[in-house]
């Protein structure tokens, strides 16, 4: 009893005190902000065929549709030019800033309008990575997702170096954001513009309202208790999001597989080979061709896809044999992207499978970029390479410091087994009475996921 007791609170002491995961969250708003901001590009000389106001699926069969299903798109606002110009630049920037990291709670919210929004306006422009994506840009403005890797990190730490030495910093800029999206929240209720489906209005008055409740906290309490709650609710919504965003990602390939389990053409190892001889999938014919023209291959990739597929979600708790079939199935949408002309599908499979990549991986991967990184800025300034930046903040071998992602005032875990716990910085972002901090990056201990 005391055994379980003990693990219990040990639980409940990591969910509350960290936000975990902070690269492999990190990989996913860099993976689906990526794969949204290429397809984008990608189609803009075919913007108006796909979600202009005069395009195929027109303004006002979009309008019938959405009055049935009350589905949130900003585009159904004016069937003006304009305006549909104004928000597929907006997407375009908001995945560009998400990418990089600035200021990534809102923009975070930003991404998601924008991906609902175009989607949600032509519901046939799609080859199924966008219905991976449609889910993942809601889920992602619940995480932290800029720990590691971001502009945000830089700043924090930045931050965290001049209350080191006693210098007054506050931040203009993350106020006047949320004070523009809440003039433009309150603008589209005046007007009746979210008078469809509730769930999107609701989801963004409530991320509004939180982030100015965490402001005013910080801004006019003196007593850090209320910043230390509200950083410990935030930290279980971060978590419980990213528990959400494996939970999908397992559903997806534990349906996937079940259902290929049904079809007669996998059943008899024949599967594979039928679409690589659809014209519409064969931007390389004489590759597929290749491909298909062994039996055993194609028995082979047919049978291992539906036995990763579906064996996938039950090694989770074996690290070897998840990291194994982890490579094999991220292996498989490579393949696939070249092979059927699939990219933001498989860009989107990817980002999505990157949440359980091991965080010893993804160090090892950004100790490796900080070190091009310096090389290449070593060429191009003639000197040493800076010693900070976005993929190498602040530690060695370009590793986040070690004062991470940790509750103010909550002692965190030891680093390693039996080691002492590692002190508590004096000045961190928001120490200061006057400095409401960063709800996005409060300077905590960073915990990742085991290797």
């Amino acid at each position: 009893m005391n055994r379980f007791a003990l693990a219990v609170s040990t639980g409940i002491a990591r969910v509350t005190e960290a936000a975990l995961g902070p690269y492999q969250t990190a990989m996913i708003r860099i993976g689906f902000s990526a794969t949204w901001l290429l397809f984008l590009l990608r189609e803009f000389p075919h913007r108006q065929e796909l979600y202009g106001p005069d395009g195929p699926w027109s303004w006002n069969l979009a309008e019938q549709l959405i009055s049935l299903n009350g589905a949130f798109t900003a585009l159904m606002w004016s069937n003006g030019q304009f305006w549909f110009e104004t928000v597929y630049v907006l997407a375009v920037v908001s995945s560009v800033l998400l990418l990089l990291g600035w200021r990534t709670r809102a923009m975070s919210v930003l991404f998601m309008v924008g991906v609902l929004s175009l989607q949600n306006r032509s519901i046939f422009m799609g080859d199924g990575g966008d219905n991976v994506l449609h889910l993942m840009c809601i889920y992602l403005v619940f995480t932290r997702c800029g720990q590691v890797w971001s502009l945000d990190e830089r700043r924090a730490r930045r931050t965290r170096e001049a209350h080191a030495r006693g210098e007054h910093v506050v931040d203009r800029v993350g106020p006047a954001l949320w004070g523009v999206l809440g003039l433009g929240l309150v603008s589209s209720v005046f007007l009746d513009r979210l008078s469809g489906d509730w769930v999107v209005p609701a989801l963004l008055w409530a991320l509004w309202l939180a982030q100015a409740l965490w402001w005013a906290v910080g801004r006019f309490t003196r007593s850090g208790q209320s910043r230390i709650m509200l950083d410990v609710v935030a930290n279980i919504v971060h978590n419980g999001a990213l528990l959400v965003i494996m939970a999908e990602a397992c559903l997806i390939y534990a349906t996937a597989g079940w259902y290929k389990i049904q079809g007669s053409r996998w059943q008899d190892g024949t599967a594979v080979y039928y679409p690589l001889h659809l014209e519409s999938f064969s931007p390389w014919p004489a590759l597929a061709d290749l491909l298909s023209a062994n039996g055993v291959m194609v028995m082979l990739v047919t049978y291992g896809t539906v036995a990763v597929q579906v064996a996938f979600p039950f090694t989770l708790f074996n690290r070897r044999v998840k990291n194994a079939l982890l490579a094999a199935m991220i292996t498989e949408h490579a393949v696939i992207a070249v092979v059927l002309g699939l990219p933001f599908f498989s860009l989107a499979m990817i980002a999505a499978d990157s949440v359980f990549l091991p965080t010893s991986f993804l160090r090892r991967l950004s100790d490796g970029a900080a070190r091009v990184r310096g090389l290449l800025w070593a060429r191009l300034a003639g000197g040493d390479g800076p010693g900070a930046g976005l993929l190498g903040p602040g530690g060695p071998k370009g590793r986040p410091t070690p004062e991470g992602h940790r509750t103010p005032g909550r002692p965190g875990p030891p680093t390693e087994p039996g080691s002492a716990r590692p002190p508590r910085p004096a000045d961190r972002p928001g120490d200061d009475p006057g400095d409401p901090g960063d709800p996005e990056n409060p300077g905590h201990r960073h915990v990742g996921f085991p290797a």
